[in-house]
């Protein structure tokens, strides 16, 4: 079996975990993961790994991401979406444009962000949604995100159509939420669409049926999609010795502290280092190709 990335565009009503099953099944290959969850009703790029390209997952965790939402006006929910309970609900008219831009500005640049009670956010070990399902009380301290690019693509009636550019950890519910509060009107999210994580992009996303029809062919190298880390070449006689766990002591590069690299020898892809300045030397982290 091939080893590499799968960007995989998840359908609505697929759940992550439900994607992950689907390619294991589809790709008959056990060792399977996928980077930045998506929620059941939501749909877009899911990056999906298979086989060794498993180990790399984590270091996905860093890229921004990108997402079309449908904001809704006149009801706040417990889910952040217009499929949760109703919390707040007004028929007060829909903000004017001057009230929606200075909402959306809030919304912009770094922020504080509260997420929704049904979301993955662990909780001493337990995820959030599942506390909030037993009805137990749950509370979500703020988080720092980044929201690079918040614009408004159309008011429709009762709405508005948006484009997000964000950190990782950002919510997109608890942004439409929060719009709202600002503008001083309940809002949720009533669609989302994630069109880019990294280096993953909505267009060349496969759907479950293409990916029955492509099989391998949809696999791709994972270093293709790892570009947002720097890469480092290793000298050709400390390959080995770097595929070993041991590490290549250089004085002619500079990165910051424990920063991640790319690892290159003879230009073939050798898996994920780290950058010691304290010794000036890059350690292997995770070696993919021994």
């Amino acid at each position: 079996m091939k080893d590499g990335f799968i960007n995989f565009l998840k359908p609505p009503g697929m759940t992550s975990h439900d994607a992950v099953g689907y390619v294991r099944r589809i790709m008959n290959v056990k060792r399977v993961g996928h980077a930045g969850t998506l929620d059941p009703g939501a749909a877009g790029v899911l990056p999906v790994a298979v086989g060794r390209a498993a180990r790399l997952i984590e270091y996905l965790d860093e890229v921004s991401k990108s997402y079309r939402a449908e904001l809704l006006f006149g009801i706040e929910t417990d889910s952040g979406d217009d499929l949760g309970e109703v919390v707040e609900r007004s028929d007060a008219p829909m903000p004017d444009d001057e009230a929606i831009q200075k909402a959306v500005l809030s919304q912009t640049g770094t922020i504080e962000q509260i997420p929704p009670v049904y979301s993955a956010v662990k909780i001493n070990g337990r995820r959030a949604c599942d506390l909030a399902r037993r009805h137990l009380s749950v509370e979500l301290p703020s988080r720092q995100v980044t929201i690079y690019r918040l614009e408004v693509l159309a008011k429709r009636d009762r709405g508005l159509l948006l484009d997000i550019d964000c950190s990782k950890g950002t919510y997109i519910r608890s942004i439409c939420r929060d719009i709202g509060r600002a503008a001083g009107i309940p809002a949720a999210m009533a669609f989302l669409l994630r069109t880019r994580v990294g280096a993953f992009q909505l267009k060349d996303a496969v759907t479950p049926e293409e990916l029955e029809k492509l099989g391998e062919a949809a696999v791709m190298a994972p270093e293709a999609y790892l570009q947002h880390l720097e890469r480092y070449d290793v000298p050709v006689h400390r390959i080995a010795a770097m595929q070993n766990g041991l590490p290549n002591h250089d004085k002619s590069v500079k990165f910051s502290d424990m920063q991640r690299l790319r690892l290159y020898g003879e230009n073939n892809f050798l898996g994920i280092g780290k950058y010691h300045a304290e010794d000036e030397s890059v350690y292997p982290d995770k070696i993919y190709r021994a």
